[in-house]
């Protein structure tokens, strides 16, 4: 496929369909089977799925309104809207799929495809950190493996790829063999096999057995050959020796691993491929980890990478998120929701996200049966009730027959209940406080029902925080920086609106060096939820001396005075004599806001030593312009002038220390002065300083509320206080529960602001009042209760930002704390 698309003709065909009505020369660059995600109406078809839960026809009306005049269906309309163009089917998921495919044969180049019941995601992302230096890679987006994510995924492949890395995941016998005519992969990986969907397959070796299907015209097959069921599949399958990539801790693997090293921050894997010893280092420790990454280094291996490049690529793996939904909940709590899937493997990786949650002491799960084939019923309880006493799990909620008749398994505080409507029946919300509830079941207990009664409540309006995308941004910097530059991340005035310690929980699980608060009580906040980052404080404060000292914070000194309240400070405060006080000194280096000049750093040291236990941990300053390429001659300046500076201070002080002076957009626009350390502030939320780097960088913030009320008012009516907007002609007004009082400006109120419903801009009618703001939604299709996006993915918080003639900076520190904060993660 070219750039432009295929003509809806030639889809028609490739799909296997009649055409109903004239094409003229429409092309088709995107599929759509969800209704609500709409971006190109012009050049997209609309597959009209249709489930057990659903049916894409009743929305073909509604997408018509929107733009879309190319529907694929298998059932006729009533009536025909004017300029349509129906492509008809006997079945449009076979349809999506006969389409994908014909794509598929487009292209020769590699293809590796990845199955197995864990670890295809990670895998999939750690090949794209590993080969992306050399291939430019097309790959699933996020986890999307199944009978309509693989086509939608492949639809993707273009003649600018030279390799493709496409996930197949299967919920039951006969669906691998569509996925395989779509993926159709050059190299298969094999991850595992586990328990996930176990009651669909009549064992393990069928389940085996239909993943395998994925594989049988691949050239190679990597798979670990210690997973007895998995190897003896493949003999049974009759794979050729040649076609096959083992690894494993046996002698007659391909790539056979000698040794496992567990040591504080990694683990070390020796191995034997080709008779020559290897070795590699991976940030990680868990088992899943490793067997993960043992597959990527065995994919690395069969397309001939060098033992030094691989082992230097699998040493910066970063994390990748999993799909897990946090909230604040009820009486001081937080709320995961894993409502949608229920076995074992995926309950241990949502008891590790549990695990980085530090805010809370007291962690409780609330825990469905297992949905699954078990021969021993007794022994999948006892093992599950191992695994949550081995996670620290506090507490038991155990929902239905299986898990209530195995009671006996748990020692820890629990209760048992038949259904979730009896869980519900008996619920008392003085019994969840200050503790942190993982909901983990099976769709069919409708756990979204107990979600509803843990969360907090609030009004409509939601800031949701996607930490995928800040995850993303995080290692969008670190993989500009060299191996051993710390990365400071800054989290002040409440992480830029988005939160404090989940934003902080995840910047720690994630590896972060650092973390930047404004003020000692930030820092505080952070320490009492389980933060154990080092923090710096911006602006030490005499009355927060002591808490810095008493909570390990280290402060800022940028004068005579603040060093002088630190060494008041010091001397009242009882604590280790041998302990060491980190400090961060700032220098001016021209923004002449903060900072000590040249002139004081020869008494500065003397001061600093003549301080038992005071330790320079860094030196610092803040660029004037780093965004701006008409004072990159100052910038420039600024760094010669901070080098000389902070030269002279290691040399009086007699040892070394960290150097940072880039903020988020010199780290890109000034390599050479990334040093010992950087700091990401506003970009590490998706905001960059240009328009190239922002197409780097993922959205974390969303703003969003819901119409309230829908009225129609008279020309000449007038909207909001003072009768500050009138009416031009007959107008349809949406008012929706957000105000000046949540954050949002009243610099946008008539006309001057603009918001997103069902995809159209429309502007804001009168001024924004404290709890209230009124939109004109003038022939827009809208109802009470539809969403409306007042900044997000779709919507630029930096479009807003212009409206109000400010940054963004202002709009996200803006946001009031009485607006819900909704975390997601992959």
């Amino acid at each position: 496929m070219q750039q432009q698309g295929y003509p809806l003709e030639a889809v028609a065909a490739m799909a296997g369909g009649s055409l109903i009505g004239n094409p003229g020369n429409t092309m088709i660059v995107e599929l759509l089977t969800d209704s609500r995600k709409l971006s190109s109406p012009d050049q997209t078809l609309f597959f009209a799925i249709v489930t057990s839960r659903d049916n894409g026809h009743k929305y073909i009306g509604e997408l018509y309104k929107k733009g879309i005049r190319a529907f694929c269906i298998s059932e006729l309309p009533d009536r025909t809207l004017p300029d349509t163009v129906y492509i008809q089917v006997n079945n449009t998921l076979e349809a999506l799929q006969k389409l994908a495919a014909a794509h598929r044969s487009a292209f020769i180049y590699p293809v590796i495809g990845i199955t197995g019941s864990n670890g295809k995601t990670i895998v999939k992302e750690w090949l794209h950190q590993l080969l992306s230096p050399e291939k430019t890679i097309v790959r699933s987006p996020k986890s999307f493996n199944s009978q309509i994510g693989v086509p939608l995924s492949v639809w993707q492949m273009k003649g600018l790829h030279n390799l493709g890395l496409f996930e197949a995941g299967i919920s039951q016998s006969g669906e691998m063999d569509n996925l395989e005519k779509i993926i159709r992969p050059t190299i298969g990986v094999f991850t595992n096999i586990g328990h996930a969907h176990d009651q669909y397959f009549s064992s393990k070796e069928e389940k085996t057995l239909e993943k395998l299907k994925l594989f049988r015209h691949s050239e190679l097959l990597i798979y670990c050959s210690d997973h007895q069921q998995i190897n003896e599949c493949i003999e049974e399958s009759g794979y050729s020796k040649s076609k096959l990539f083992s690894w494993g801790y046996r002698n007659n693997a391909d790539l056979r691993i000698t040794l496992k090293t567990v040591e504080k921050n990694g683990t070390i894997i020796h191995g034997i491929f080709h008779n020559k010893e290897l070795s590699i280092e991976i940030p990680f420790t868990d088992d899943a980890s490793v067997e993960n990454a043992i597959h990527c280094w065995a994919v690395m291996l069969s397309f001939g990478y060098g033992p030094d490049v691989t082992a230097s690529r699998m040493h910066r793996l970063t994390r990748v998120a999993m799909r897990l939904e946090m909230k604040e909940g009820i009486n001081g709590c937080s709320v995961i929701n894993d409502a949608y899937s229920s076995d074992p493997d995926s309950l241990a990786i949502a008891l590790d996200f549990l695990m980085q949650q530090n805010q809370h002491n007291k962690r409780s799960v609330i825990l469905s049966d297992m949905l699954q084939s078990s021969a021993d019923e007794a022994a999948l309880y006892h093992n599950i009730a191992a695994l949550l006493s081995d996670k620290g799990v506090n507490r038991l909620i155990g929902i239905g027959p299986v898990i209530s008749r195995n009671s006996r398994f748990f020692n820890m505080e629990c209760s048992f209940y038949e259904s979730t409507r009896a869980f519900i029946t008996s619920f008392r919300s003085a019994s969840f406080r200050n503790e942190s509830i993982l909901v983990k079941g099976a769709r069919i207990f409708e756990f979204e029902k107990i979600n509803d009664l843990l969360q907090q409540k609030s009004h409509e309006t939601v800031l949701e925080v996607n930490l995928n995308a800040l995850v993303h941004n995080l290692n969008y910097y670190r993989s500009l920086l060299q191996p051993g530059t710390k990365l400071m991340a800054m989290v002040k005035a409440f992480s830029y609106g988005s939160g404090s310690f989940e934003i902080a929980n995840t910047l720690q699980f994630h590896r972060a060096d650092y973390l930047a608060v404004a003020y000692a009580d930030e820092g505080v906040e952070l320490r009492k939820a389980g933060i154990s980052l080092p923090v710096m404080v911006m602006n030490p404060e005499e009355s927060g001396m002591e808490a810095m000292l008493q909570y390990n914070l280290e402060p800022e000194i940028y004068s005579f005075r603040t060093l002088q309240m630190l060494e008041k400070a010091v001397k009242s405060y009882k604590s280790d004599n041998d302990r060491l006080i980190p400090i961060h000194l700032k220098v001016d280096t021209g923004m002449h806001r903060l900072g000590f000049e040249p002139a004081d750093i020869e008494s500065l040291c003397v001061r600093i030593k003549a301080t038992p236990g005071l330790t320079v941990q860094s030196v610092f300053s803040h660029l004037v312009g780093s965004d701006d390429p008409s004072l990159d001659e100052f910038t420039r300046h600024q760094i010669g002038m901070f080098v000389k500076m902070a030269e002279k201070l290691e040399k009086i002080l007699g040892y070394k220390v960290l150097w940072h002076i880039l903020n988020s957009a010199g780290i890109s626009r000034f390599p050479e002065a990334r040093f010992g350390m950087v700091r990401l502030g506003i970009s590490l939320y998706g905001i960059a300083a240009n328009e190239k780097e922002q197409k780097m960088l993922e959205t974390v913030t969303s703003l969003k509320t819901n119409i309230s009320q829908i009225k129609t008012i008279e020309a000449g009516e007038t909207v909001g206080y003072n009768r500050a907007w009138q009416a031009p002609l007959t107008t349809t007004i949406a008012t929706i529960p957000i105000g000046y009082a949540d954050g949002l400006n009243r610099r946008l109120g008539n006309g001057k602001g603009k918001m997103l419903v069902n995809g159209h801009l429309v502007p804001v009618a009168g001024n924004i009042c404290m709890d209230m703001t009124m939109l004109d939604i003038t022939g827009i299709e809208a109802t009470e209760g539809d969403e409306v996006t007042v900044f997000g993915e779709k919507l630029p918080i930096s479009e807003l930002a212009v409206a109000m003639d400010t940054i963004p900076y202002e709009i996200l520190t803006g946001i009031s704390r009485r607006v819900k904060r909704v975390y997601f993660q992959e």
